[in-house]
């Protein structure tokens, strides 16, 4: 179980600040004399500051493993700063800092970063910028062996891991081991039903799950049990990830919540090329990842997994209880839980999602199979954007469509590029009635081709509103939730009546509570319009808190 050191270049030397930077960013710190050896973040610790360093010599040190001793991977000399990315969302150090020549520095809490970032633009987008390229730089050596992954690669378990990883964008590697094979538990007390195992800072956590990774770095909810926010948003796709960020950068106290990570649907798409201002195209986990950072950037507390499992109205404002039984207390909230994906009514679809079928079509999915046959199902954007992409890296595609008119549902542009793809075979009016595999997926039987070769089927039939937690809410039939005046005349009595007004936009029919994007009845189930809807909620939420 032993690994490989990840082989990278070596940390990017950071550029010194300018006279006039030091100047004003040193206001916001503490000053201590070190002396060489002394440690100033030591890697586990939840609750560290960024470290300017004034005359004294500072190394960015990996700490040894049972497997690996310890590696420096980078020097900061004067008038740089030792930090790392999760700084800023509350992630525990997964490296540590020790002084390698005596001097001075000058210690930046948490609170006095945050303060930095919303003082000075400058300085903010240095700090920023320099903090994401140490992330990048850091998961492509030794670092990534902080968070190590070890399982299955047929494992759901195993996955489940790897997709929390990569859509937090955690620094972490995967290595993928058969539960069969003799040697691989042969020098370790570890068993087969003990994988998939996480080794964060070397030390194991059997059978893990992205809920426990997350509390061991510091990524679960964790507020005081008398803190208020303003605002609190459940669920992290575009529309969930578009309030926060508005809500922030206008000065209101917010959470964001989500039950697996940041993105929703649109992290799973591969492409996205309507979409305002990327006339090249944009992939659904790029654009997730952006629009993540830029939450960090403004302040927003983003916790991963963390589900939400009831939200109520007190005397004192909401109250969103968490799965784990925690309670956060907010003066609003905005949901924008999404949807969950639909699945065929077929024998053997439990074995095989995440042996065979996928929700989604990414570098993620990609990596099982390359080169290899793959059926696509769904008629609308989601799945003619899979089918070109899955094309696009070597495998033929067969695309199941139910209805007749493929442009009913899909854009023209892509129905166009989907007729002219040779390795693409578009097959409308059809159905996928049995799976066949021995383990993972093999084969896929069509009733308009007959049984057909399959690597992967992916599933892209739309998906039913994660809405069956919010019993207080009006909904449709559908299970979507109401809004502003689509709310029935009936439901505004008892808190409407003493607030002498009619829900906002966006408001459901609980006051102070918000839904924007696929959830909400009526959204147009698009990433610009749930982008829009999010940012639009915001104006609504300042108005609420304002009467």
């Amino acid at each position: 179980m032993g690994s490989t050191e990840p082989v990278g270049q070596p940390l990017p030397g950071p550029q010194p600040l300018t006279d006039e930077q030091w100047q004003r960013i040193v206001l916001f710190g503490t000053p201590e004399e070190v002396a060489a050896g002394d440690y100033l973040i030591r890697s586990g610790e939840r609750d560290y500051d960024l470290i300017l360093v004034d005359t004294a010599e500072v190394e960015l040190v990996r700490d040894s493993l049972w497997w690996l001793d310890e590696s420096v991977l980078a020097v900061n000399g004067a008038r740089t700063f030792a930090g790392e990315l999760g700084l800023l969302n509350g992630q525990g150090a997964f490296l540590s800092a020790r002084a390698s020549r005596a001097g001075r520095v000058y210690r930046v809490p948490r609170a006095g970063l945050r303060k930095v970032m919303s003082e000075d633009d400058e300085l903010c987008d240095l700090l920023l910028r320099t903090l994401w390229q140490r992330r990048e730089a850091l998961r492509k050596g030794p670092a990534a062996l902080t968070l190590k992954f070890v399982g299955s690669p047929a494992s759901k378990d195993f996955e489940s891991l790897r997709r929390f990883a990569e859509r937090l964008d955690l620094v972490h590697t995967a290595f993928e081991i058969e539960p069969g094979d003799p040697y691989a538990f042969e020098h370790h007390d570890v068993a087969p039903e003990d994988l998939p195992i996480a080794f964060i800072q070397g030390e194991p956590i059997l059978r893990a799950t992205p809920g426990l990774v997350a509390d061991r770095l510091g990524l679960s909810y964790s507020g005081d049990s008398d803190e208020v926010v303003d605002l609190v948003v459940i669920g992290g796709g575009p529309a969930g990830l578009a309030a926060a960020i508005y809500g922030a950068s206008e000065g209101l106290s917010t959470v964001l919540l989500d039950a697996v990570a940041p993105g929703g649907q649109a992290a799973a798409t591969s492409r996205i090329e309507n979409f305002l201002g990327f006339p090249f195209g944009v992939s659904g986990g790029e654009l997730i990842g952006q629009a993540s950072l830029q939450a960090l950037k403004f302040g927003v507390r983003v916790y991963a997994p963390c589900e939400a499992a009831r939200l109520r109205s007190s005397e004192d404002g909401l109250e969103v209880t968490l799965t784990d039984g925690r309670v956060i207390h907010a003066r609003t909230a905005i949901v924008t839980s999404g949807a969950a994906y639909r699945r065929l009514p077929l024998a053997r679809w439990d074995e095989f999602e995440g042996a065979g079928i996928y929700y989604a079509a990414t570098q993620f999915e990609l990596r099982h199979v390359v080169d290899s046959p793959v059926v696509v199902v769904g008629g609308a954007n989601s799945a003619g954007q899979a089918a070109l992409y899955l094309s696009s890296h070597g495998s033929p595609v067969r695309l199941v469509v139910r209805g007749d008119d493929l442009g009913r549902r899909m854009s023209a542009y892509l129905v166009d590029r989907l007729q002219e793809d040779p390795a693409i075979e578009v097959l409308t009016g059809a159905n996928i009635t049995a799976l066949e595999g021995d383990g993972s997926l093999e084969r896929v039987r069509i009733d308009a081709a007959g049984e057909v070769d399959a690597r992967g089927l992916f599933c892209f039939i739309g998906a039913d509103p994660a809405t069956g937690w919010l019993d207080e809410l009006d909904r449709d039939a559908g299970g979507f939730l109401r809004t502003g005046t689509d709310i029935p005349e009936e439901r505004l009595d008892g808190p409407w009546v003493r607030l002498g007004r009619e829900p906002l936009p966006f408001e459901t029919s609980v006051p102070r509570v918000f839904a924007a994007g696929d959830v909400r009845r009526g959204s147009m189930k698009r990433v610009a319009a749930a982008v829009g809807e999010g940012s639009s909620a915001v104006a609504s939420v300042h108005r609420a808190l304002a009467g």
